[in-house]
């Protein structure tokens, strides 16, 4: 796949050199500004395009990428550990960062996995700036969107939602189903530049939470894709090897964000407590977010370390029924936080509410609540998972 012929001249960004050793110490000092930013985004209903620049600035965008390709070499776990970090900060920048992080360390397991030829995009994220979109939110199995075959290659029409990071992207990993005739429709998986003509980011992110991703709809119009930028194709509604890949991958970096605005509701709930007269209501009350608290850190624990697993249908379960327990904790330490800020944490300056609002977005990544569960029912009962 040659990833170079998707994007015409440079992007709009330069990488700095990322460093794997301090990016604790940076996260401690830009961290306040981040959040600061990030709250006037919220308000505002505006993409956090500065934080992510900064961010971009100290080589945040490739710290996954491996040391000899020019990136900061740093592990999945320590990825994890890093977006958690930032999600304390800011949600939004988070949940935008880890979107992009999850396109880069899918390449880079494949490489180092199992020899995949991905160097040309590992470099380009560390020595050009280039940032990934995922039309992932609404993709999945099914795939969206209309391929037709033409001399070369395939013209694209699809409408992709939740393209979180849409107005600074420069490279859509997306898909289009094709209507073979011999084999019936086939989904499509390649790379599209964001500036190609006929694609157009749209402006109608409008949310209740997360306000700040830039998660517009992403509209393709007519757009020629060739046959040497096809990089997958599988039969749709079908458990590909790519999907539980992405599984292990992209939900432990997408759930580590919401490890993050969890630490960071809690932080706001316990301060709003030090200013109260203490009470049993009180105590128990926060007795209670504690017990969600560590009930996140164990899910957390136990869904990052599966980034080291294989990808199988097994692994896919443990981390979808992990995502699960990690997001429903991380709720309910939102909803305690609420209960100990009581009228205080109502207002917005306690920080506490955009965090709440931001930890909704929890419910929504794949696989949602009852298609896990009759995923994990199937798995159970030695059922195929693709029925």
């Amino acid at each position: 796949m040659n990833i170079r012929a998707v994007i015409p001249g440079q992007p709009n960004h330069t990488a700095a050199k990322p460093n794997a050793a301090n990016w604790q110490e940076i996260l401690e000092k830009i961290g306040p500004e981040l959040e600061k930013r990030g709250r006037d985004c919220d308000r505002m209903g505006t993409f956090v395009s500065a934080n992510l620049n900064e961010l971009q600035q100290y080589g945040f965008f490739a710290l996954g990428v491996p040391a000899e390709l020019g990136g900061g070499g740093l592990d999945f776990t320590g990825m994890c550990q890093m977006l958690r970090t930032l999600g304390r900060w800011d949600g939004s920048t988070a949940l935008t960062l880890s979107m992009h992080t999850h396109q880069v360390m899918v390449p880079e397991w494949k490489r180092r996995v199992m020899g995949a030829p991905t160097e040309g995009l590992l470099k380009r994220v560390a020595e050009e700036g280039v940032r990934l979109v995922s039309s992932g939110g609404s993709d999945w199995l099914p795939g969206s969107g209309r391929a037709e075959k033409v001399d070369g290659g395939y013209v694209i029409t699809a409408r992709k939602v939740f393209s979180s990071g849409s107005p600074d992207g420069h490279i859509l990993m997306t898909s289009a189903v094709y209507n073979d005739p011999a084999k019936g429709p086939q989904v499509l998986h390649f790379p599209l530049s964001m500036k190609a003509d006929g694609v157009k980011v749209m402006s109608n992110w409008d949310t209740l939470g997360m306000r700040g991703t830039g998660s517009n709809d992403v509209e393709i119009d007519g757009v020629f894709v060739p046959d040497s930028a096809i990089a997958a194709t599988r039969d749709p509604d079908v458990w590909h090897f790519l999907f539980h890949l992405i599984s292990m991958i992209a939900m432990p970096l997408v759930y580590s964000v919401y490890a993050g605005i969890a630490d960071g509701i809690r932080q706001n709930a316990l301060e709003l407590a030090r200013k109260k007269k203490s009470d049993p209501a009180l105590l128990m009350t926060v007795g209670e977010m504690e017990n969600a608290f560590a009930s996140l850190n164990l899910a957390y624990a136990a869904l990052t370390a599966c980034g080291n697993d294989k990808p199988s249908e097994e692994t896919t379960n443990r981390v979808m029924t992990l995502r699960q327990l990690l997001g429903k904790a991380a709720l309910e330490v939102g909803s305690k936080a609420l209960d100990v800020g009581s009228g205080a944490g109502f207002f917005r300056a306690s920080g506490l509410e955009q965090r709440f609002r931001d930890l909704q977005a929890a419910r929504f990544h794949p696989l949602q609540d009852k298609t896990q569960q009759f995923y994990a029912a199937r798995m159970a009962l030695g059922m195929s998972v693709d029925g």
